[in-house]
């Protein structure tokens, strides 16, 4: 009985692994991943499930991203502009530059 329960967990997790590289590796649609999850047997309403909640679990995780470039982007340059203005006689033009890449890339990101 618990080895039936272990295989059907690790069944479980490989369709999910399996259903993360196709979205996320090789980027295909949802409904491509969910097509492709029925023609192996998992019945439709499943796949769709599986789909979604992956769709959701990566977007979640590229808006926390995304978050982090925003923030670490504004310090750096914000960061910067202060080094520069404080008067120490050098412009930090390349904390001021990076900083405001990643707070765009992050910005564009977001959405």
């Amino acid at each position: 009985m618990e080895n039936t329960q272990h295989d059907q967990a690790q069944l479980i997790n490989q369709v999910y692994e399996h259903t993360a590289h196709l979205l996320v590796t090789e980027k295909r649609t949802p409904s491509e991943v969910t097509d492709i999850l029925v023609g192996k047997g998992i019945p439709h309403d499943s796949a769709t499930q599986i789909v979604n909640q992956l769709v959701n679990q990566v977007e979640l995780a590229k808006k926390e991203r995304a978050k982090k470039d925003m923030l670490y982007g504004a310090l750096w340059c914000v960061g910067g502009i202060a080094a520069t203005a404080s008067g120490i006689g050098l412009i930090f033009w390349g904390a001021i530059l990076f900083g405001g890449i990643q707070f765009v890339k992050g910005l564009a990101n977001m959405s």
